[in-house]
């Protein structure tokens, strides 16, 4: 099959398990700090250019099975998700479906391990079922993929830079 085929194969033949990545960063903080920044999503507008005005229910934290809403930006679009939360381990594992845990539509996830004086942070997206909202060929999906890979990457650098700063703010300014 061709390649400009394959980018537009029929909606019906692709698998959503095929839209996926993983991306990490080594930050200068402790698991269990960079889980709780993580984890508390209203704080994701520090480091991720698409999300912003994120806020958990009312008496909701971040617990398995709680809901939380953001604004999200792309392409000069803007639009509002809710998500739940399915994994909670603090300074271990962090993780929330757009959509809901029952029928959601995208996972996002994170993990924390320790290594030397810092953490290394893995950022995973993975969708989870096939919806024309997101793309309705393999180059759409592929392109949708890419790009939250890239931003999936910028908001970790960001995450770093934001830590080392916190840590060291007058040895950042100064570079």
């Amino acid at each position: 099959m061709s390649t400009a085929t394959r980018e537009h194969d029929p909606f019906a033949t692709l698998n959503a398990a095929d839209f996926a990545f993983t991306r990490r960063t080594w930050v200068d903080d402790a698991p269990a700090r960079v889980y709780d920044l993580i984890s508390d999503v209203s704080a994701i507008h520090r480091w991720s250019t698409n999300a912003t005005d994120v806020a958990f229910d009312e008496d909701a934290g971040p617990q398995v099975g709680s809901w939380f809403s953001g604004l999200n930006r792309r392409d000069g679009k803007q639009w509002t998700t809710r998500s739940q939360i399915t994994q909670a381990d603090p300074a271990s594992a962090f993780a929330f479906v757009v959509g809901g845990a029952q029928d959601g539509i995208v996972r996002w996830s994170w993990t924390f391990r320790p290594r030397g004086r810092g953490t290394v942070v893995q950022q995973s997206w993975q969708l989870l079922r096939l919806d024309p909202v997101l793309g309705t060929t393999r180059g759409d999906l592929d392109t949708l993929r890419d790009y939250m890979a890239d931003s999936a990457e910028s908001t970790l650098i960001s995450l770093s830079q934001w830590i080392a700063e916190e840590h060291h703010p007058d040895t950042a300014r100064s570079q």
